[in-house]
């Protein structure tokens, strides 16, 4: 493997940061004072970085990685990447010859370099082999999934009689009992082993509370409930791939049954969202050369970034293998062949109208889909009374942003890239809206990211 030829921007450096704080310290430390004995080569950067002790912080970052980036820095810091990683790799983007290249990394990057791709190498030759041959004792892995069915049979059944005595009661019941009720249903949902059907049941409780019309919203929440459960006790007569869609949306877990698509993957987003316990990472990909666009899940502890981190406008060449389900995006990244690289082609766009179109046609295959990722193209984001919405520069057609966009500051970084002008833009469709995560201003300018 050679070193690439481009190097990353500042901005996708910094979308590595795990958290505001990191990003400001990060970037104090992207000049050349602080730093020596730096250097770069076969995917790999290095550096001293001057502290407040005797000894520099040794400093050493894998471009190319298992999952992603991997940092390694003799600093204290619990974070990934600390703040010395997140300057050297600034220091490294300006490409003002601070951090020379090619060069041979010193022993004890060598030392660590060669240790984590040992290891990866091994991870991945039993990984292989395991998905060849399948599990090791198949008879025990059934077992335990016909355990875990008749709890998860058992917790939809529970399900459904709460639903009907909800519907019985009245859904004011909802409104005076608050979040309490939902969070008991929850409980008991993760007691049956459907994690799935738990975080819906979660997200029930902030209906009530949500503004006018929250009765109907309830209603059509608990409708998909409803249908969720039906369909898993009636799971013996669905067409294979609807089934695999119930169980991966009730939380059962599934490996990747598809083939490995080798592909140069456009990182057209990441984001992350947060709850008490886990962090979840949301990485959008979109191949060159298949068209088609999937989505990586990484997870963190709370508090605690997940490891994989894929800033937007990298490409990488690399295999993905794709989950089991109808209208399934989520994939698993398998080898990387390459160190990331800026992008030199964007993702080709559709308009809103066909980009509400195949949201309609996605629902087909997975009633319970929230949104579908869709790059628009030529659209203009302009106010709606005390609203935004994104207008086709050559129709009269518009799709209006979702709540969550219009709260967000990038928002505001859409207005002002766009400046009155069409736009290429990504995001998430659905029936709240569409969701703007990355734009692409007119020209040959860098991806912006929302998120």
């Amino acid at each position: 493997m050679t070193e690439q030829g481009v190097r990353w921007t500042a901005d996708q450096v910094l979308a590595l940061a795990p958290d505001v704080a990191s990003r400001k310290a990060g970037s104090k430390l992207g000049t050349a004072g602080p730093w020596s004995e730096t250097g770069s080569g076969e995917g790999t950067v290095w550096g001293l970085c001057k502290g407040s002790g005797s000894r520099p912080y040794q400093t050493v970052v894998d471009l190319v990685g298992g999952s992603g980036p991997a940092y390694k820095c003799s600093c204290p810091s619990r974070k990934f990447p600390c703040k010395h990683a997140l300057g050297l790799l600034l220091l490294w983007a300006g490409d003002d010859g601070s951090v020379p290249s090619p060069a041979q990394p010193p022993e004890w990057a060598g030392q660590w370099l060669s240790g984590r791709r040992g290891r990866t190498a091994g991870e991945r030759a039993p990984a292989r082999e395991a998905s060849a041959t399948g599990p090791a004792d198949p008879e025990a892995a059934r077992r335990r999934a016909e355990r875990r069915a008749e709890r998860v049979t058992a917790g939809t059944a529970e399900l459904e009689q709460r639903l009907a005595d909800l519907l019985r009661g009245g859904l004011s019941s909802a409104e005076q009992s608050g979040y309490g009720l939902w969070d008991e249903m929850a409980a008991r949902m993760v007691d049956a082993q459907a994690p799935g059907l738990a975080s819906r049941i979660r997200e029930l409780g902030a209906i009530p509370a949500s503004g006018a019309g929250w009765p109907a919203r309830l209603l059509e929440e608990c409708a998909l409930l409803h249908l969720l459960d039906q369909a898993w006790l009636r799971r013996d007569g669905l067409p294979d791939a609807l089934a695999a869609t119930v169980r991966s949306r009730l939380g059962l877990p599934a490996s990747p049954d598809g083939p490995r698509v080798r592909d140069r993957w456009l990182v057209l987003a990441q984001y992350d969202t947060v709850d008490p316990k886990l962090t979840t990472r949301r990485i959008w990909l979109h191949g060159a050369e298949s068209g088609r666009t999937r989505l990586l899940l990484s997870y963190g502890a709370a508090g605690r970034a997940p490891e994989l981190a894929l800033p937007t406008g990298l490409v990488l060449d690399a295999e993905l293998s794709v989950h089991p389900g109808a209208g399934q995006s989520r994939a698993t990244l398998g080898e990387r062949f390459a160190p990331p690289a800026p992008a030199t082609f964007r993702p080709p766009g559709v308009t809103t109208a066909e980009a509400v179109a195949g949201y309609g046609e996605a629902l087909r295959d997975d009633p319970w889909l929230e949104s579908v990722p869709v790059t628009l193209d030529r659209v203009v984001p302009v106010p709606d009374g005390d609203r935004w919405q994104l207008a086709d520069a050559d129709t009269d057609a518009a799709l209006p942003l979702s709540r969550g966009a219009r709260a967000r500051s990038g928002l505001w970084r859409l207005v002002a890239v766009s400046g009155g002008a069409p736009v290429k833009v990504f995001g998430e469709c659905g029936h709240r809206g569409f969701t703007p995560l990355t734009v692409w201003p007119q020209g040959a300018g860098e991806a912006v990211t929302l998120c």
